[in-house]
């Protein structure tokens, strides 16, 4: 992933309501959610809730394919898993305290969901 892909992912997520956006579309999975359910389950109003599916769709983080009259989204597992591979692997250089840290993070994210 190049560089500048990275900076858009990171700025993307740089934001409150992006991140609920990806924590509530992870446990959706690949069937994801449609946009209404999202704005309702985030407190957004249609206009500001599309206004960050934008942002987080351009940084290649989540996708979207029309089902019916609805548009679903879900996290691109890809574009989330490559954006933290070149923080962990590039910019951190496979620091060893780090990569222990997200060893040890791991499991406490899984059974928090």
């Amino acid at each position: 992933m190049d560089r500048s892909k990275v900076l858009l992912a990171l700025s993307a997520l740089a934001h409150e309501t992006r991140l609920d956006l990806v924590r509530l579309l992870m446990r959706s999975g690949d069937d994801g959610m449609a946009a209404g359910d999202i704005a309702r389950s985030l407190g957004l109003s249609a206009s500001r809730l599309s206004f960050h599916l934008a942002a987080m769709e351009q940084a290649g983080l989540i996708r979207s394919r029309k089902a019916a009259r609805n548009v679903i989204y879900c996290v691109d597992a890809t574009g989330l898993g490559r954006t933290i591979s070149y923080l962990l692997n590039d910019c951190c250089m496979d620091h060893p305290e780090v990569v222990a840290a997200c060893a040890c993070a791991g499991p406490r994210m899984v059974s928090a969901v």
